[in-house]
């Protein structure tokens, strides 16, 4: 099945490379909207009518890619044959800005397109259309896959440049999960303070003390329901990318790598984020 825009512009398969949390879960939602979806992964189960990655962008010119990081990411847009022009590649990994735009620079080089098509939510939010794409790279190919942008979250946001989506992720990474870390700590203090969790938790949602990690992480958290959503050795990446990012000082991102590296040496690193509670027993 070939898509078609409202304006009925014909948009054919879209492809998407690594089918994980992520990668699983926007194929869904564009399944569900009708789109085609030829998909490959390193899981052979996981394959969606390509044996391989070269054969994805044979088929679509328009390429999802949803991938752990930014090395993974180079292996597979520079280890294969030469692309056709015209094609748009949208990158959701939150990787390197830096190497998002000498990606960006080795594609055009081809003709072909390159956007750092970052997303802000987890898997979950992916799943029920509520995850936001911070998006950098040239306007007219981010305008190009408005469609897409719209059937997967509910906005996108053009940062700029190339390379500006990726570092905006990284501030929106940082804020998000010091509210996660921060969010643990006050369940852990409760805890110690024998105060009913439950009740804590209902307390932090109705004050001032209220963010949104509370409705997305508060109950696994209290459940001890560690099913990934997003991994926690993931957002330990993100940190890293963080602190390597810039030459001034984020101590709180330094203690929060530090805890995340504590629960990933307590066997956490692939449980979901919210596991950085178990830093704290």
């Amino acid at each position: 099945m070939s898509s078609v825009t409202s304006n009925g512009e014909h948009r054919g398969p879209v492809g998407l490379i690594g089918l994980g949390l992520m990668g699983a879960a926007m194929a869904a939602r564009l399944q569900d909207a009708g789109y085609e979806v030829i998909g490959w992964d390193m899981s052979e189960a996981r394959r969606r009518g390509a044996a391989s990655a070269a054969e994805v962008f044979d088929l679509c010119q328009r390429v999802i890619l949803s991938l752990p990081d930014s090395d993974a990411v180079r292996e597979v847009l520079l280890g294969g044959s030469p692309m056709c022009a015209g094609k748009i590649i949208l990158d959701t990994t939150t990787g390197d800005p830096d190497c998002a735009i000498a990606l960006e620079r080795d594609m055009l080089s081809q003709g072909v397109h390159y956007l750092d098509a970052t997303v802000s939510g987890s898997s979950a939010q992916m799943a029920n259309g509520s995850a936001v794409f911070i998006v950098g790279g040239a306007a007219g190919p981010f305008e190009r896959c408005a469609d897409l942008f719209a059937c997967l979250g509910t906005r996108a946001f053009h940062t700029g440049a190339c390379g500006t989506g990726a570092r905006m992720k990284l501030v929106s990474n940082l804020v998000l999960g010091l509210n996660r870390a921060a969010l643990a700590e006050g369940l852990a203090f409760a805890f110690d303070l024998d105060l009913d969790p439950v009740q804590t938790l209902a307390i932090l949602r109705g004050s001032m003390a209220y963010s949104r990690i509370m409705d997305t992480k508060g109950e696994k958290m209290l459940m001890q329901d560690f099913t990934p959503q997003a991994r926690l050795s993931q957002h330990l990446k993100d940190v890293r990318l963080m602190l390597a990012a810039t030459e001034m000082t984020l101590p709180l991102s330094e203690a929060h790598r530090a805890l995340l590296e504590k629960a990933e040496a307590l066997g956490c690193g692939d449980l979901d984020n919210s596991a950085i509670i178990r830093a704290y027993e």
